[in-house]
């Protein structure tokens, strides 16, 4: 029985969301430029992606660029823009075969302009998918995302269109840039790395977390069912105990 197979459908995970970590480890092990991993990474996501339409995952969320990473060298930085560019040029019409849709999240208007135009029109060309919703995180933090919500909530309640003690946990979530998206079921990390990097900080409080040593590069599909099946093996008891669950 493959892999694939011992996946079931009944208890598939909704939205997983994946930090892709481990493409410039990658690239010096293959004894290159950091950018020859982050170009090599696009493999895996063109996997995984397809992986998840083809199971039924409903949503795909992907730490792409966080807005740490606008600390990294400005080469790096200016190859992974280009790379964004030209990626989403050439996968939007794979998108549309696939009937795959495509979001983003993220302080967007901080992106290069070619490269948020180019995001805006791939979002534009997919909105009538339905098969399965990828997200990318892009300049991307929860705690700017938090910070954010915190903004947009205070200058309603200074225009009074909105009463402090009318703020609950629903309130907050409907300022997040995920607003509209369920929260993940699975968070998945490669590299070995056992963090959540500043990464859905609010969205993963009752995620099940799981951790492969598998350089993002590296991860294909069968990585992916992996994680999934693992996932299937866990008890979500939401602060419930085991024996509230059977009864």
């Amino acid at each position: 029985m493959s892999l694939k197979e011992k996946i079931n459908p009944s208890k598939l995970p909704q939205h997983i969301a994946i930090i892709m970590d481990g493409n410039g480890r990658w690239a010096k092990q293959h004894g290159a430029e950091r950018i020859y991993g982050h170009e090599n990474g696009v493999k895996s996501v063109r996997e995984v992606t397809e992986a998840a339409a083809e199971l039924g995952v409903k949503y795909i969320t992907l730490y792409a660029f966080s807005t740490e990473n606008w600390n990294r060298p400005q080469a790096e930085v200016i190859a992974l823009m280009q790379l964004l560019v030209h990626t989403i040029s050439i996968e939007t019409a794979t998108l549309n075969k696939n009937n795959i849709r495509l979001l983003a999240i993220g302080d967007l208007k901080s992106l290069p302009q070619d490269c948020y135009h180019e995001l805006q029109e791939a979002i534009e060309k997919t909105k009538n998918n339905t098969r399965t919703t990828l997200v990318l995180a892009l300049s991307y933090s929860a705690r700017w995302e938090l910070t954010d919500a915190v903004k947009q909530i205070a200058e309603k309640i200074e225009n009074k269109t909105l009463s402090a003690k009318d703020i609950n946990e629903n309130t907050i979530t409907s300022h997040l840039s995920t607003a509209g998206i369920p929260e993940p079921e699975l968070m998945i990390r490669t590299s070995g790395e056992h963090r959540i990097s500043n990464f859905l900080l609010w969205q993963l409080a009752y995620s099940e977390l799981y951790f492969t040593d598998k350089l993002w590069p590296d991860f294909r599909k069968e990585d992916f069912y992996e994680a999934i099946i693992d996932y299937q093996h866990r008890e979500r008891r939401f602060g419930k105990t085991s024996e509230q669950l059977i009864s």
